[in-house]
């Protein structure tokens, strides 16, 4: 991989750039806040070669929504459960918009 190619990946989402550490440190939580919604299987951060959770920006903002949702007195199996529950929910109005767009265009026009 050339420094082009990890220079590229910065605006991945996707990319598990950051360490447990620097994610708790993001989040201004602690490390077993993180393990506690990996064993809820909320997120599942990747692991480096020596076996390290790394963790995109995408998993961290999750993240940040379970401690949201656990700040305000949510447990955090309720919390993962809930995050859960919203995803699907926005995935479900994605598909619905996406199939009402497809019927619009369908329709046939009428001439006046």
């Amino acid at each position: 991989m050339t420094a082009d190619d990890s220079f590229g990946r910065l605006d991945d989402d996707d990319y598990p750039a950051y360490t447990m550490g620097r994610a708790a440190e993001m989040l201004g939580t602690t490390q077993g806040f993180l393990r506690a919604i990996g064993e809820a299987r909320l997120i599942a951060p990747l692991r480096s070669e020596g076996g390290h959770r790394r963790y995109s920006r995408y998993q961290l903002r999750i993240a940040a929504r379970a401690r949201e949702l656990v700040d305000q007195g949510t447990p955090i199996e309720a919390a993962c459960r809930i995050i859960a529950l919203e995803d699907q929910l926005e995935e479900a109005q994605r598909s619905n918009a996406e199939h009402r767009r497809a019927a619009e265009s369908a329709k046939p026009t009428t001439a006046a």
